[in-house]
């Protein structure tokens, strides 16, 4: 089930014009990204695309500012994953701030109301008597659960991101960068930012008509929030993001973050001072995410919103042991995956050009997660598939893709091929989630495949690296692994600095059950260079010599001026 990586190196357009401070190796990774300068490379939150260029953005601030001004009950709906979370904290927070009084959270609960604004969700909120609904990270295709809000007489605002379908819900409101027609030249705003971007303009309105509380509210308290949100929802960090996720990373470096983010640092093993969008991603969003997958999200947004540290700290201690109890869950489903797909390839000679997957013991909160091991193992897009409660033949889908394959257009295509097999499906590019009765399981997936036979070429079935080179004999060092660390945030469209090079193997270890380390030497320095695969050992030992993509990371359990290859992909030296 193994398939072929090609590693590819960047080229750059140029070498830019950078302060003397700055070292070679960082100007040419920033090269490398299309980044020229300083205000490219590490843009500021001055550079921010203005608010006014969202369209729906003055309807959506004169419904929270007439909210406000007539002490209407705002009910701010979130989502079940780290970005809906933090962006249903952010509105709350940030709606307060600007003189809201009586504004309350609620979340769905994956099982009881499946996906966004449902309608079974709409009549539970009815005990909450609101007048105005928010919704955050999701809205855009929650066509019946908004006409039923409007039917009992509330107002609607949607703010999302995800992309539209052929119609448009029936909200008094929608913000959304990617509507058909909008100008925000950033179609990559998560979630959060995008409800960030409504409190600017909002603060911007009461300011202009008089209604601002004194003293102004400083929205910036609300970025450390919007960095975990947008790189947790591995979004494009383009240059936009980057300014809202380096704000929100100085924060919590700081120490200034909320008290939710101070105790999920603190309670991952993380060092405030040094987190990175990679600590985000690996560390803090699994324990968020972990909520929203196997309980409920209401306590990942209840920590994000808690203000003392004893109930912040509690809070995060049972969102880490749910997330212990996700990563054993996780790895029986993959357990599982592996033997399937294995079992698929058996009989058909390889493995499909598109994948479904489906057992009626899996968890529908875990298997966004074994759609993207699987995808990474076999390099082609997955859906994964879970009964949406034990027993039921409800269906729960979510697909991950490989890049060229738009994965929310391809279940667009199967949808109007093959109209009633799927109930809904919505996402973006790289992720998607569907719903679907299980008797319609194998037509759809004979749709999808053929679909995906007609997509899918020859080049886009190869993996691909893309690396920045080779390191010098003298950048093995703890000052350039600290400045790779330091000079990003790193993520989606602006990836990680990924260096190759051929090493000779001096020494190798298992670690664990799954992990390789790797005492490795090159040529023109005399010191070796620990290494560590993770979930790279094989029954075979490694090669004597070997072509490695790897990571220069400080190594923070050794300390001083230790450093580390993160190695991502393994094969033997070209003789």
């Amino acid at each position: 089930m193994s398939h072929l990586t090609r590693i590819t190196r960047r080229t750059s357009s140029g070498s830019g014009t950078w302060p003397a401070s700055m070292s070679p190796l960082l100007q040419r990774v920033y090269a490398g990204r299309g980044a020229l300068d300083k205000s490219q490379a590490r843009p500021r939150l001055a550079q921010l695309h203005a608010p006014e260029l969202l369209s729906g953005m003055d309807a959506a601030v004169a419904l929270l500012a007439d909210a406000i001004a007539n002490d209407r009950h705002i009910v701010v709906v979130g989502d079940f994953d780290c970005d809906g979370a933090t962006a249903c904290a952010v509105a709350v927070r940030g709606l307060v701030m600007l003189g809201a009084r009586h504004v309350s959270p609620a979340v769905p609960n994956r099982v009881t109301h499946g996906y966004g604004l449902s309608p079974s969700l709409v009549s539970e909120l009815a005990e909450l008597k609101p007048e105005l609904l928010v919704t955050v990270d999701h809205g855009i295709a929650c066509h019946a659960g908004i006409a039923q809000a409007r039917a009992l007489g509330w107002q609607v605002l949607v703010t999302d991101h995800h992309l539209p379908g052929p119609a448009l819900p029936q909200a008094h409101a929608i913000v959304n960068p990617n509507l058909a027609g909008d100008d925000f030249p950033s179609k990559s705003l998560a979630g959060v930012g995008v409800m960030f971007y409504v409190l600017l303009a909002l603060r911007r309105n009461l300011r202009a008509s008089g209604m601002l509380p004194a003293p102004e509210p400083d929205l910036s308290t609300l970025l450390d929030l919007v960095a975990v949100g947008t790189v947790a929802d591995l979004v494009p960090l383009d240059a936009n993001n980057r300014a809202l996720v380096s704000a929100g990373l100085r924060r919590l470096r700081a120490g200034q973050g909320c008290a939710g983010l101070r105790a999920l640092i603190e309670v991952c093993g993380r060092r405030a001072e040094t987190l990175s969008a990679s600590d985000i991603g690996f560390a803090i969003a699994p324990r968020l995410n972990a909520a929203g997958r196997l309980e409920d999200m209401a306590l990942g947004i209840a920590c994000l919103l808690c203000d003392e540290d004893a109930p912040a700290r509690e809070m995060a201690g049972i969102l880490h042991g749910i997330n212990a109890e996700r990563r054993g869950v996780q790895q029986q489903m993959t357990d599982a995956a592996e033997l399937a797909l294995s079992k698929v390839a058996a009989l058909d000679g390889d493995v499909p050009l598109a994948v479904c997957l489906f057992d009626a013991d899996w968890h529908p909160g875990v298997v966004g997660l074994v759609a993207s091991k699987m995808k990474d193992r076999v390099h082609r897009p997955v859906i994964a598939f879970a009964p949406a409660e034990p027993g039921s033949t409800a269906l729960r889908g979510s697909a991950r893709s490989i890049p060229g394959f738009h994965i929310r257009d391809a279940l667009a295509a199967v949808d109007a091929r093959h109209p009633g097999l799927m109930q809904k499906f919505g996402g973006h590019a790289m992720a998607a989630g569907l719903s679907m009765e299980l008797a319609n399981l194998p037509a759809f997936e004979a749709a999808f495949r053929t679909h995906a036979a007609g997509a899918l070429d020859d080049a886009m079935l190869q993996a691909e690296l893309l690396s920045d080179g080779e390191l010098l004999p003298h950048e093995f060092d703890r000052f350039h692994a600290e400045a790779l660390r330091d000079g990003g945030p790193w993520g989606q469209g602006f990836a990680e600095p990924l260096f190759d090079g051929t090493f000779e193997v001096v020494d190798w270890r298992a670690v664990g059950e799954r992990h390789l380390k790797l005492v490795l030497r090159c040529p023109q320095r005399a010191q070796p260079l620990n290494a560590i695969h993770f979930n790279g050992l094989k029954p075979e030992a490694p090669p004597a010599r070997v072509h490695i993509a790897y990571r220069l990371s400080p190594d923070d359990y050794r300390g001083g001026d230790a450093i580390q290859l993160i190695v991502e992909h393994l094969q033997p030296a070209l003789a």
